[in-house]
C-alpha cells in the first residue's frame, strides 16, 4: 500500500482518540457491574434473605432466562434498524442512554420486594421479583446489544481494539474492583434492608459512569455513514434470512457454543460466592475483598504479559491458552478450607482470566466482521441479539445446577444453619467443578474447529475496507 493510499484507508477508518477510548470503556462499568451483582446476589438474596422456595427461586430464574433469550434477538432486530432522526442523534446512542437510565431503576427495584409472609403468600413474591426482572432484563438488553454491538464499528483496527480492551482492564476495571466492595462491606446475614442499602449505593456509583460514558458511544458522521451504507434502498435483512446467514457462519456458531460454556462458568462461580464464604469458609462477606483483591491485582498486572502474548502469538492461541488455565485454577476449589488458600488460587485464577478477558471482544468483532463482510450490511445489534439468545440459555443451566443441587444435597437456606458435609460438597460441585469443565471443553472446542485467524482474518479486514464497511 502506497503513503497515499495509506491515509485514505486511515481516513475511512477512523482511528479513535485515547479519551473517546477511556470514556466508552465506561460503558463496561453499567453492563458488567448489573449483570455481575445480578447474579451474584439475586438467587441468594431471595432464597436465603427473603425466604421464597427454592423451587420458585429456580422457576424465576428459569423464566427470566426463557424471556432474556426471546429478548435479545427480537429487540437486537427491531431496534437495529434506521430511523429518520437517527441521522443526527446516531444509531446507537438514543437506544444506549434511555436504556442504561431505565435498567438502573428496575434494578433497584428488584432489591426492594413487599413486606409480605413469604411462607404464607410465595407467589406474591414469586410475581413481584420475575415482573421486577423481566422488566430489567429487557431494558438491559437493549443498553447491551447497542453498547457490545458498536464495539466493531466504533473501533475497526486491531491495535485500536487491543488498546480499548487494555484500557477497560485497567480503569474500568479498577472502579468496577472498588464498587465490588460495595456489597460485601454493606450486607450483613439475616438482614435484608442492607442488600437494598447496598443496590442505592451501586446506582449511584452507575449514574456518574453513565454521564461519563455519553463521549465515548457518540457516534461520528463516519460512523453513520458506514452503517447506512447499502442501506438506502435495500434496508434491513429480515430476522429470519439474518438468523440463517449465521447459522451458516461456523466461527460465529463456535463463538457461541463456546460463550455458552464459559457464560455457564462464570455465572456459578459468580452465584456460588456468597455460598463458598458462608457455608464453607464460615465468614462474613466482607473477607471476600481478600480474594477479590487477589484476583483483581493478578488480573491487571497480568495484562502487559498477555497482551504481549497476545501480539507475538495471536489472539486466538491466547483465547485458547486463557481458557485452559482457568480451568485448571478452578479445581483446587474442590477441597481448599481456608481464606489463605482461597487467596492463593485466586492469584492464580486471576492470571488466568487475564488472558482470555485480554482477547474477547476482539474475538467476537472479527467473529461479527466475516458476518457483516458476507451480508453486505453493519447489524451488529442484530448479531448480538443472535448471540446473546444462545449464550442466556447460560441463565437456565445455573438455576437448574444450583437449585438441583441444593434440594439433592439438603441444603438448608436458614442463614444462621450449619450446612451437612453433602450440601458443602454441592457447593464445590457448582462453584469449582462444573465451572472448570466447561472452561477446558471451550478451549478445546476453539482449538479445533475456530479458523478466523492468521491470513484468513487478514483478508477479512482487507474486503471490509475496499467495500467501505
Amino acid at each position: 500500500m502506497n503513503a497515499a493510499s495509506g491515509i485514505e484507508a486511515k481516513s475511512e477508518w477512523e482511528i479513535a482518540s485515547m479519551k473517546k477510548m477511556i470514556s466508552y470503556s465506561f460503558g463496561f462499568i453499567i453492563s458488567s457491574y448489573l449483570v455481575n451483582s445480578f447474579i451474584v446476589v439475586v438467587f441468594y438474596f431471595y432464597e436465603v434473605e427473603i425466604g421464597l422456595p427454592i423451587n420458585l427461586v429456580g422457576l424465576v430464574f428459569i423464566i427470566f432466562a426463557i424471556w432474556s433469550m426471546v429478548n435479545f434477538p427480537l429487540l437486537g432486530y427491531l431496534t437495529d434498524r434506521p430511523f429518520p432522526r437517527m441521522k443526527k442523534w446516531g444509531l446507537r446512542f438514543p437506544w444506549i442512554m434511555i436504556s442504561a437510565v431505565l435498567s438502573l431503576l428496575f434494578y433497584f427495584l428488584i432489591f426492594t420486594p413487599p413486606i409480605i409472609d413469604v411462607k404464607k403468600n410465595p407467589w406474591q413474591m414469586f410475581w413481584y421479583i420475575l415482573i421486577i426482572s423481566c422488566i430489567f432484563d429487557t431494558f438491559y438488553t437493549i443498553f447491551t446489544i447497542h453498547f457490545i454491538g458498536s464495539f466493531a464499528n466504533q473501533f475497526r483496527e486491531d491495535f485500536e481494539r487491543r488498546k480499548v480492551i487494555a484500557i477497560t482492564l485497567f480503569i474500568p476495571g479498577l472502579i468496577l474492583f472498588f464498587m465490588g466492595l460495595i456489597w460485601p462491606l454493606t450486607v450483613v446475614y439475616g438482614n435484608r434492608w442492607t442488600f437494598t442499602l447496598a443496590a442505592l449505593i451501586s446506582v449511584s456509583a452507575l449514574i456518574v459512569s453513565i454521564i461519563i460514558f455519553i463521549p465515548g458511544i457518540s457516534e461520528s458522521e463516519e460512523m453513520k455513514a458506514r452503517y447506512f451504507q447499502g442501506r438506502g434502498d435495500q434496508g434491513q435483512n429480515s430476522f429470519l434470512k439474518t438468523m440463517k446467514i449465521t447459522f451458516h457462519q461456523k466461527n460465529f456458531l463456535i463463538s457461541v457454543i463456546v460463550f455458552i460454556l464459559i457464560s455457564i462458568a462464570a455465572y456459578l462461580i459468580l452465584a456460588s460466592n456468597i455460598y463458598f464464604f458462608k457455608d464453607i469458609l464460615k465468614l462474613p462477606l466482607y473477607y471476600s475483598i481478600y480474594t477479590n483483591m487477589a484476583y483483581f491485582l493478578t488480573l491487571m498486572a497480568a495484562i502487559p504479559f498477555w497482551l504481549i502474548f497476545s501480539i507475538n502469538h495471536g489472539h486466538v492461541k491466547t483465547y485458547i491458552l486463557g481458557l485452559c488455565l482457568t480451568g485448571l485454577s478452578l479445581i483446587p476449589f474442590l477441597w481448599i478450607t481456608t481464606l489463605e488458600e482461597a487467596i492463593i488460587f485466586s492469584i492464580l485464577r486471576g492470571f488466568a482470566d487475564s488472558a482470555s478477558y485480554i482477547v474477547l471482544l476482539m474475538i467476537l468483532s472479527d467473529v461479527y466482521d466475516e458476518v457483516t463482510l458476507t451480508t453486505g450490511k453493519h447489524q451488529e445489534a442484530t448479531l448480538q441479539g443472535i448471540h446473546n439468545f444462545f449464550t442466556r440459555t447460560a441463565v437456565i443451566f445455573q438455576a437448574l445446577i444450583i437449585a438441583i443441587i441444593h434440594i439433592a444435597t439438603g441444603y438448608n437456606p436458614n442463614p444462621q444453619a450449619v450446612q451437612t458435609a453433602s450440601a458443602l460438597w454441592g457447593i464445590r460441585i457448582h462453584m469449582a467443578l462444573i465451572p472448570a469443565i466447561c472452561h477446558l471443553l471451550a478451549g478445546i472446542i476453539i482449538a479445533l474447529f475456530y479458523d478466523l485467524k492468521g491470513e484468513k482474518q487478514q483478508l477479512l479486514k482487507e474486503k471490509l475496507r475496499e467495500k467501505g464497511l
